[in-house]
């Protein structure tokens, strides 16, 4: 079982129960809307998101729990739609319960990750995408030393409006001279 370890959070590996767990607890936030309402998250979505990581996982996808110290999954991060001859790909993150965000969980579940991707597995080139509303994502993606390389105009109608999306990426060599030297 692969087990990536942090100051208040470690990452493992997502058994089914865990899945559960997580679109159990998933709390939209109206007041910060930041993605498109995702209807439906139950203990039998939790089943099939289980066999769907579980198909993927390791060819196209590295999906891991965030856990807090005393082993409460609270979310799950992805190094997503790996292309392994460019040595690249995105990364997801998501927390359940809107009292587990905005307390660094997520930047240092991400931190974790990245680590991971760059140093374990070879990867040069990890890319993340948000919608301009999303501040919370930008802070963190930002925190980590992401560069902001484009912007899609009006890319996504979401609440009623169009919004543009925001496109980030960090290098294996800028993220180890920030954190490894």
């Amino acid at each position: 079982m692969l087990k990536l370890s942090g100051e208040n959070v470690y990452l493992a590996t997502l058994e089914r129960e865990h899945c559960k767990k997580v679109c159990d607890d998933f709390e939209y936030d109206f007041e910060t809307m930041t993605e498109p309402l995702n209807i439906g998250h139950s203990s039998e979505r939790g089943d099939k998101w289980f066999d769907e990581i579980q198909s993927v996982q390791g060819s196209k996808h590295i999906r891991l729990g965030v856990f807090l110290l005393d082993g409460t999954v609270i979310g799950d991060v992805a190094l997503q739609d790996i292309e392994w001859e460019n040595r690249s790909c995105t990364i997801g993150l998501g927390i359940s319960k809107i009292k587990n965000r905005f307390k660094g969980y997520g930047t240092e579940a991400v931190k974790l990750i990245l680590e991971y991707g760059f140093n374990n597995i070879g990867l040069e080139r990890i890319s993340a995408s948000t919608l301009e509303q999303n501040k919370a994502t930008q802070r963190v993606l930002e925190k980590l030393d992401f560069t902001l390389e484009g912007i899609e105009r009006k890319a996504v109608y979401f609440a009623g409006r169009k919004w543009d999306r925001l496109n980030y990426a960090i290098l294996r060599e800028e993220f180890n001279k920030k954190y490894n030297s």
